[in-house]
């Protein structure tokens, strides 16, 4: 038994050349799966590491990665709408057997991730100190923080390239390159943070200034040794020159799977966007307090999102090799898989809550505020997993409307409202703002499934 779970994980790890349409559904769900919670465990741990170094600097510093994420996940909705649309079309030409034309459509993405990207950063860098202020920053919170979020926008390219190409390989099925990718980037941030925010070493103590330096050499790494696999590998994807003439037919179809895709990931960031100004009414504390526990429980959410990647590019090579029912066998096990696994989370967190905030500031307000938000979100966990696993499988389908319509109705209809009310007129302060996070995410999840059930996602054409 422990020979063949060791060659499992091996073989997981290896990646390459694998039809994961002509395997038992376990153990395609545990081929992919394995290197995918791997990857999404570095992204967590990078995410909880670089609060941690950035949290010695103070109140302020840790309000300002808030602040600066609050707006950065609009780009990294981009990356995740675009990376939707790459992993469906690259799963659904591998699923057919035509890999010319899973590398064609990869080329498309890169170029619609470069010509975003290039948008982004600029209005970032210029609009910095705007953006901060817009927020609910104080005076002095800008002027410190406003370095930070022009590295951090001026960076958006390695942001959306990385991203793009990784779910290039996950929908071609080679999930060990995507994992050894992340691992990277995220390895050389996570050695560089406190070296470079602290002034260790050699190295300059650049504040705030350097985790954001730090996150783009880790990422702009792990984008070249994308590019060379791209390019100069012998993966299932390879890329030549032929590849980089644009073809209009496949931009076309990117933009109307990735634009459904970008504002189903947009609707969720522009929410998330909304939540930290209501929670910046309660002071700093409140703030970092509630920017850390969201750190933390990213920590296992990302992991949990790596079966559902796993699901949403089962899901799309089934349908390309024309066998719908394995499509849908596959999602409903990989959303048990991941319910038991957030089960698990839940009980720990509702149990470890404070140790586990005073880990990162030992500031009792801030300790309070995170360890209730950690208790509260928790509550919902279960119900996240369904609703994680169902909407990747959507969107591995390449229906990415549908998931867009629900984020809509559950982050902008119910949770944006509730979050206003239950914390200012019910009175519940920073406490309403997380129980409407566990609701709407909770009904998320109950719509998904019914929708999931109907079952006019397997008729969808990509």
């Amino acid at each position: 038994m422990a020979k063949r779970l060791y060659q499992l994980i091996r073989q997981a790890l290896k990646g390459g050349d694998q039809d994961y349409t002509q395997l038992p559904i376990r153990r395609a769900i545990l081929l992919l799966s394995i290197p995918m919670v791997l990857e999404m465990v570095m992204e967590s741990l990078f995410a909880v590491v670089d609060v941690f170094f950035v949290a010695k600097l103070g109140m302020n510093a840790v309000a300002t990665v808030g602040l600066t994420e609050s707006v950065m996940t609009l780009v990294y909705s981009l990356a995740i709408g675009l990376s939707a649309a790459a992993t469906a079309m690259v799963a659904r030409r591998i699923g057919e057997g035509d890999r010319e034309a899973a590398a064609t459509a990869a080329v498309q993405a890169i170029w619609l991730g470069l010509l975003f990207s290039f948008l982004l950063g600029i209005c970032g860098f210029y609009f910095a100190p705007d953006i901060l202020t817009a927020l609910g920053g104080e005076a002095q919170l800008v002027q410190d923080g406003q370095g930070y979020t022009r590295i951090m926008f001026s960076g958006s390219v390695t942001v959306l390239l990385l991203f793009l190409l990784n779910a290039v390989f996950r929908g071609a099925g080679d999930a060990g390159l995507a994992m050894r990718s992340l691992w990277l980037a995220n390895g050389i941030n996570i050695i560089l943070d406190p070296c470079l925010i602290l002034g260790l070493g050699p190295f300059p103590e650049l504040g705030i200034e350097g985790a954001a330096i730090a996150t783009l050499i880790g990422r702009g790494t792990g984008v070249i040794y994308q590019i060379y696999h791209l390019i100069g590998g012998k993966d299932i994807i390879r890329v030549g020159k032929r590849h980089l003439v644009l073809v209009r037919e496949v931009w076309v179809r990117l933009l109307q799977v990735g634009s459904n895709g970008a504002a189903q990931y947009l609707i969720a960031s522009a929410s998330w966007i909304f939540l930290v100004r209501i929670i910046a009414e309660f002071g700093p504390a409140a703030l970092a307090g509630y920017t850390i526990s969201i750190r933390v429980i990213i920590f296992t959410i990302l992991p949990a999102w790596g079966i559902a990647n796993a699901a949403s590019t089962l899901v799309g090579q089934h349908l390309g090799a024309g066998q719908p029912d394995e499509a849908e066998r596959s999602t409903w096990l990989a959303s048990r898989y991941t319910m038991y696994f957030m089960l698990v989370v839940a009980i720990l967190y509702i149990s470890l809550a404070a140790p586990i905030i005073g880990i990162f500031d030992p500031t009792p307000e801030v300790v309070a505020i995170g360890a209730q938000s950690l208790r509260i979100i928790s509550l919902g966990y279960i119900f996240f997993a369904y609703g994680m696993v169902l909407g990747q499988a959507f969107n591995g389908s390449g229906d990415t409307r549908t998931p867009m319509i629900l984020n809509l109705i559950s982050f902008w209809m119910i949770e944006i409202p509730l979050a206003w009310y239950l914390s200012s007129g019910a009175g519940l302060g920073p406490d309403g703002v997380f129980v409407a996070v566990a609701i709407s995410e909770s009904i998320l999840a109950v719509l998904c499934i019914i929708l999931f059930r109907r079952g006019k996602w397997k008729l969808t054409v990509i």
